[in-house]
């Protein structure tokens, strides 16, 4: 009953439905920038969707050039049919996507807001998550430090944030117009992201992740 309400404020607020269908779940993570974990997550077996969002502030209705100062995160809420992955698994999945002993941000987004977290709608999602957080920490050495949060409301982030990673839509950069598309993966790779990862977990970092040069 406590996911139902704390799923239903979220609709009432954010104007985003929960997962309603028989098998549905939903988890709620930040992983610094949301168009990469939506890259990341979208792609696994079992999940439905990804929205890029914001979570765990104090303002209502934060937008791109307010979430900040209302103390939110970058939050991506992946919605997915548990009878194919499981909430732990989907967690373990996206802390080998990310720098867990990093508290400071991700890569070269830096501050709270690109920090990384774990938003459990209830105490089911909150006790797999410790578990998986164990799990990751026995495996490098008591360096994690990703935080198991209490329940927050998700707000969706604006349209154009939305499926960035794959959208076509032209944008001005530093090299000129680009697709979208074309400028996420300069980002990436210009953040250092999946090296740092592959550095930080080894064998273990999550074996979706780019490969070197795409």
């Amino acid at each position: 009953m406590k996911r139902v309400l704390t799923l239903t404020l979220a609709a009432l607020v954010s104007g985003v439905a929960p997962a309603t269908s028989a098998h549905a779940e939903t988890a709620i993570l930040a992983g610094g920038c949301f168009w990469c974990v939506e890259s990341d997550l979208e792609k696994l077996p079992g999940v439905r969707d990804v929205v890029s969002g914001y979570a765990g502030g104090t303002t209502q209705n934060p937008t791109y050039k307010s979430y900040e100062r209302g103390g939110h995160r970058e939050v991506v809420k992946v919605d997915f049919d548990e009878t194919r992955i499981s909430y732990g698994e989907l967690v373990g999945i996206f802390l080998r996507t990310v720098d867990v002993t990093d508290s400071g941000g991700q890569f070269c987004d830096r501050g709270f807001s690109y920090s990384t977290a774990i938003y459990p709608l209830d105490e089911a999602q909150a006790k797999q998550a410790k578990a998986e957080i164990e799990t990751a920490n026995k495996q490098l050495g008591g360096k994690v430090v990703t935080p198991v949060e209490q329940s927050a409301v998700f707000w969706p982030a604006e349209d154009y944030h939305q499926n960035y990673y794959k959208s076509p839509v032209r944008t001005l950069t530093r090299f000129g117009y680009v697709s979208r598309a074309d400028a996420y993966k300069g980002y990436r790779k210009g953040c250092g992201r999946d090296a740092r990862v592959k550095a930080v977990w080894g064998s273990e970092a999550y074996k979706g992740l780019p490969k070197a040069g795409s």
